[in-house]
């Protein structure tokens, strides 16, 4: 591509792009730190893909979607995942009308536009793919009509890494399906002060200015489409995706008896994709394999199935993953 295109592409992005540090700001009057959760949610809702996030209890995980809810004015939706959950609680079920004789629709919680299913893992099977299969094909069926979800359409779930009693893990077929697994830690010393501060009064309630609409994210993610991504760039992608699979290919033959399971194909458009709506947040048109490499491991971590020797030896997929972005050439 031409210099000139490139530079095109820089001032549309930068342009487009200017509202991202406004919806921080707004994002921050009820949430202190916890950027690295909001950049996430911003790169799962321009690059259209869901994001799976686990962390303890209590961490504002709620509080950041609700908040980014608001500030872009789209529908909020929390749905409490329980081990007596039926799909018709998610995606709604046909109501008999005995005065016409005739089946109505009665639409669920997931008809809205940014999910937050908390605790995913305490509902059984049949709830999760009917909730997986809402978030792939962006439509649900209930009888015989099909009905598509409105735009932007973002799902985010949770899961405790902590409890894990009485609940039903994610098979690996189904984790695939989200975009970025994001894992949130505990706030710093300073941080938690701030909260103590902001949020020890009981009943203050923070109203939200909405910063952005969602046609503007709409309108954005043709711009993320847009972003360019240079043959070297894609080259390292497809390379990295393929160090999970074949390490031996990469110099890395000590990690073959360690990963059971690599990346699947979806993880390489994946990771093209979250790198191109980052680069975006940036303000830049163009990837650099630094954004590849910072987004990297919230497109990895949960695709990288390690081995029984690896557990072993106690290590993670994000042990693996670091090894192989160590070792893998940058362009």
């Amino acid at each position: 591509m031409a210099l000139e295109s490139v530079a095109l592409i820089n001032e549309l992005v930068k342009r487009e792009s200017a509202f991202v540090e406004g919806l921080m700001m707004e994002i921050q009057k009820v949430l202190v730190g916890q950027r690295y959760l909001v950049e996430r949610l911003l790169v799962g809702i321009l690059a259209n893909g869901h994001v799976l996030i686990e962390g303890v209890p209590g961490l504002a995980k709620t509080t950041a979607v609700k908040a980014l809810s608001d500030a872009m004015q789209t529908r909020f939706q929390r749905i409490q995942f329980t081990p007596d959950m039926l799909p018709a609680d998610l995606i709604g079920t046909l109501i008999y009308d005995q005065r016409t004789g005739s089946f109505s629709v009665k639409r669920g919680p997931i008809f809205s536009q940014i999910i937050l299913a908390d605790e995913i893992n305490r509902a059984p099977a049949k709830v999760q793919s009917a909730l997986l299969e809402a978030m792939q094909e962006r439509q649900v069926t209930i009888g015989e009509e099909t009905m598509k979800l409105s735009d932007p359409f973002l799902v985010l779930a949770t899961q405790n890494p902590i409890e894990q009693e009485g609940t039903y893990p994610l098979p690996e077929a189904q984790v695939d399906r989200f975009m970025l697994k994001v894992k949130v830690s505990y706030p710093t010393k300073e941080e938690e002060l701030v909260i103590l501060k902001r949020m020890g009064n009981t009943g203050r309630k923070i109203e939200l200015n909405r910063i952005v609409s969602p046609d503007d994210i709409l309108r954005a993610r043709k711009v993320v489409d847009e972003v360019y991504m240079d043959e070297k760039i894609q080259r390292y992608i497809v390379d990295i995706v393929e160090a999970t699979r074949q390490p031996e290919k990469h110099g890395l033959s000590d990690l073959k008896p360690l990963i059971q399971y690599g990346a699947s194909p979806r993880a390489t458009i994946n990771l093209a994709v979250a790198s191109k709506a980052f680069a975006f947040l940036q303000g830049r048109g163009y990837v650099t394999p630094q954004d590849v490499k910072t987004i990297g491991m919230d497109v990895l971590r949960h695709r990288v199935v390690p081995s029984y020797e690896a557990e072993a030896e106690n290590l993670s997929s994000e042990d693996l993953v670091t090894r192989i972005f160590e070792q893998v050439q940058v362009p």
